[in-house]
């Protein structure tokens, strides 16, 4: 398995080599609008469901082909990454081997184990996520494993922030008409101002999603909720930042020459080009906004085709 991808550009963290600690699509939420599709394997299991000593053996091979250092090694990847027993060794490992300080891109939901959250206290920079605070609009939107209850989420971020000293960045990701009402943003800012994260970001659904009701929140409507949220709430849900490099362009290039042939699914592109599923959603994204490709549905599938075929 491929663990290592990019580094690809970040809305969030600018150039990010992103680490992959779980078999895709495995985790314990099955979000409505996960860019990924469908959750196969959900759980609140954890388990070293990849070997760390392939995980750092990737890594250390990997970082000296890069001409400049990215910004961050990002542990995120195609799953839950808290769901990895040995995340916070494999944390330590690779502060060992370089300077580059390691986010973690997660989704809250296991904060509230001890051992899940001393993990995470080993990383420079956090970004959780959190769309709902209420148990009903938790349960339609993140559909979490059964065991999860929004009130331990909540709990498991407030105590994570009384003892990590780096920065926490918190996701807020809006769908229409389900976790954008007045009453339930209202009860996010209450329940946001005991977490008290360094950066509040508000995202809407900006790729192409699992269900087909889920519908993006406009910029009107998120700046609305960003002067109620406050001073360190800001709008992330705008274009991937562009940077030079071979790298990125050829294979933007090689995505639009294999659907000019056939239309295929972001996991027939991963598996033809060799690129992590991840690294293949950050080009699709650009391309789509550059109108080079769009997307459709066919049976509960997307595809990808260049436009004017």
């Amino acid at each position: 398995m491929k663990c290592i991808f990019g580094p690809v550009p970040s809305r969030r963290l600018g150039m990010s080599l992103g680490v992959d600690l779980i078999p895709y699509k495995t985790c314990s939420y099955d979000c409505v609008y996960c860019e990924l599709g469908k959750t196969t394997h959900k759980t609140i299991l954890r388990k070293e469901y990849i070997s760390r000593d392939v995980i750092l053996k990737q890594l250390e091979d990997y970082l000296p082909l890069l001409d400049t250092p990215p910004d961050y090694i990002t542990i995120s990847g195609s799953g839950e990454p808290t769901l990895n027993a040995q995340l916070g060794a494999i944390i330590r490992n690779i502060k060992s081997i370089t300077t580059i300080p390691v986010a973690v891109l997660t989704n809250s939901s296991l904060f509230f184990m001890d051992e899940a959250k001393k993990d995470l206290l080993e990383a420079d920079l956090v970004l959780p996520s959190l769309d709902a605070v209420s148990a009903n609009v938790f349960k339609f939107i993140n559909r979490p494993d059964p065991l999860l209850a929004i009130d331990e989420v909540i709990s498991g971020l407030i105590n994570f922030r009384n003892e990590f000293t780096g920065q926490i960045w918190l996701e807020i990701l809006f769908c229409r008409s389900f976790n954008d009402d007045y009453a339930e943003v209202e009860r996010m800012r209450e329940t946001i101002k005991n977490i008290n994260p360094d950066k509040i970001q508000l995202n809407t659904v900006v790729r192409p999603a699992p269900e087909d009701f889920v519908v993006p929140l406009n910029g009107i409507q998120l700046h609305s909720i960003k002067e109620r949220l406050g001073t360190v709430a800001e709008i992330i849900a705008t274009a991937i930042p562009k940077r030079g490099g071979t790298h990125f362009v050829n294979n933007e290039d090689n995505i639009v020459n294999l659907i000019a042939r056939r239309p295929c699914t972001m996991e027939d592109m991963s598996i033809a080009l060799e690129l992590h599923p991840n690294e293949i959603f950050k080009y699709l994204s650009k391309l789509e906004k550059e109108k080079r490709i769009h997307h459709k549905l066919h049976n509960r599938r997307m595809y990808y085709q260049v436009v004017g075929l």
